[in-house]
């Protein structure tokens, strides 16, 4: 009768155990998403980065220049 007690809550360490490993491996496969997602964000925002400046380089130096006419503003169809 010692064993039949003794294998239940072997049994029951054993179900625990499992469930843990379960939740321990969803963890970590949501992790490595987790971090390949902020991987490619960082890729997208170097990116963006690079892009801003590039932008910036191209735009005219406005604050040598004269006061500008409205004139100027205007679509060429006027």
């Amino acid at each position: 009768m010692s064993t039949a007690t003794n294998t239940e809550p072997t049994r029951a360490l054993q179900a625990r155990v499992e469930a843990l490993e379960i939740k321990a491996s969803y963890g970590e496969d949501l992790l490595e998403t987790l971090n390949l997602t902020v991987y490619r964000q960082q890729q997208t925002i170097d990116a963006l980065v690079q892009e801003l400046r590039q932008l910036r380089q191209q735009l005219p130096e406005t604050g040598n220049a004269g006061p500008r006419s409205l004139r100027d503003e205007l679509p060429p169809h006027y």
